[in-house]
């Protein structure tokens, strides 16, 4: 059976109110998000074209982030308001059923979770590459200077190097340790006293080198005053920030978790968190559509104000659920996909009970 007149009508409802009340959301955010950065806008003298560059990647960035609770929102609104002139009652009288009148929902709020799905994983990545690139020039007032002490990095399959700490300022790791391991056996250990990373040639220079190589049957030693070579890593690995993981395709996020884990990262939540929310947060969406079709489709006192404010209620009750169970799961041993899916499945369980009452 194809999409009828009523479908078409339910279907741009939903639609267009969701887009509205998401572009004024938009809008207010990036008057705030002005006003706070205004004035490192203004001393820094950053160019218009920039600053219009930013705010087109911050509002998909401010989109994706209220999406679940948006289209709910909209949702309550645009039924309470037909509820309220009495069309639904007048669409049930006339003999369709409650599981047909969601119909419309389910394909709209479908097409929306679809388009929400496909711009998480790999359209506002790249939006939010270009809008932390501007804060870290433009903003953030704390750039790396110092690494930390003892660092620790694995940076291939048998390759291990260690810095008794890094400078960012002058790009230079003291005490320097390079291991190539074989299974258990350490085949080759070079140290160094110091060594500079060339930013130009992307080489890293090694100052008063010894190296000891092991063939297992004998050792040899060998010392240089000078050496240049060629690492796989750059400064930016040894002190990566967690907001890179809001800058990478999920492909891309996926290759940097296995190349995290080879390189010793022990708590790596945060970024598997980020993958699974991508998916999550669609299905959310969809789940609060005929939730708050089933809350906002009978008539009753208080019309759309009373539906607007209970669904403010569950959307700050669905935030506190997922901003406990992430942090369960960053700060503990909470699995990743369960912190992220179990708001989703309490509320899916919700949303049937909603639906049995209204089909009775």
């Amino acid at each position: 059976m194809g999409i009828k007149k009523l479908d078409w009508y339910i279907i741009g409802k939903l639609v267009s109110t969701f887009f509205f009340a998401i572009m004024i959301l938009a809008l207010i955010s990036c008057v705030i998000d002005y006003s706070e950065k205004v004035d490192n806008i203004v001393s820094k003298k950053v160019p218009l074209a920039e600053v219009a560059n930013y705010y087109k990647n911050f509002i998909p960035h401010i989109t994706a982030l209220l999406f679940p609770l948006f289209i709910f929102i909209a949702t309550i609104f645009f039924t309470s308001k037909i509820a309220y002139k009495s069309e639904i009652i007048a669409i049930l009288s006339s003999g369709v059923s409650f599981q047909r009148f969601l119909r419309p929902y389910v394909i709209g709020g479908g097409f929306l979770c679809l388009v929400s799905l496909i711009a998480n994983h790999w359209i506002i990545p790249v939006a939010n590459k270009q809008r932390i690139a501007f804060e870290d020039k433009y903003i953030n007032e704390s750039n790396y200077v110092y690494a930390g002490d003892n660092i620790h990095l694995g940076i291939s399959k048998d390759n291990y190097i260690y810095m008794q700490n890094f400078n960012f300022g002058n790009l230079t790791g003291n005490r320097f340790t390079a291991e190539i391991i074989k299974g258990t056996q350490l085949k080759q250990k070079l140290m160094a006293d110091y060594i500079v990373f060339d930013s130009v040639k992307k080489i890293w220079h090694l100052h008063n080198v010894v190296i000891r190589n092991n063939d297992t049957l004998s050792e040899s030693i060998h010392k240089v005053t000078d050496t240049n070579i060629k690492y796989s890593f750059v400064p930016l690995d040894l002190s990566r920030t967690d907001a890179i993981k809001e800058a990478l395709t999920t492909p891309q996020l996926t290759n940097y978790i296995a190349q995290e884990q080879l390189r010793g990262r022990e708590n790596l939540n945060l970024y598997y968190i980020e993958k699974d929310r991508r998916s999550a947060q669609p299905f959310a969406g969809f789940v609060l559509t005929l939730m708050g079709a089933c809350i906002a489709s009978r008539k009753i006192r208080g019309g759309s104000g009373l539906h607007l404010a209970l669904g403010i209620v569950i959307s700050a009750i669905y935030i506190m659920f997922m901003q406990l169970s992430t942090t369960f799961s960053a700060k503990s041993t909470l699995s990743p996909f369960i912190a992220v899916w179990i708001p989703n499945v309490i509320f899916a369980g919700v949303a049937y009970l909603l639906y049995r009452r209204q089909v009775k």
